[in-house]
């Protein structure tokens, strides 16, 4: 939307609207588009990547009722699964 002014009063302008677009707004991107620019993802320490990591080999053991001789494969599917979500830190 762009704005201009008017001197309908002195020494105070008010502003007035145009159906006219702007041209600095960006077009809005097309639901098909598949060359679009993937969202930004904020970076997380090496601390925080290894604390999800443990986390989800937890629960990953959780359900096998921690039952022992899988800490190994528990853990190395976790970091798959955290590196897909956020990629590498």
């Amino acid at each position: 939307m762009q704005v201009t002014q008017t001197r309908a009063h002195k020494g105070k302008a008010s502003p007035k609207t145009t159906s006219a677009r702007s041209p600095m707004v960006a077009p809005k991107p097309s639901k098909g588009n598949s060359q679009s620019c993937p969202a930004a993802v904020p970076s997380i320490s090496a601390e925080e990547r290894q604390n999800l990591i443990a986390c989800a080999a937890y629960f990953r053991a959780e359900k096998r009722g921690f039952s022992p001789g899988c800490e190994l494969q528990d853990w190395y599917e976790a970091e798959m699964e955290v590196t897909k979500l956020i990629g590498d830190a």
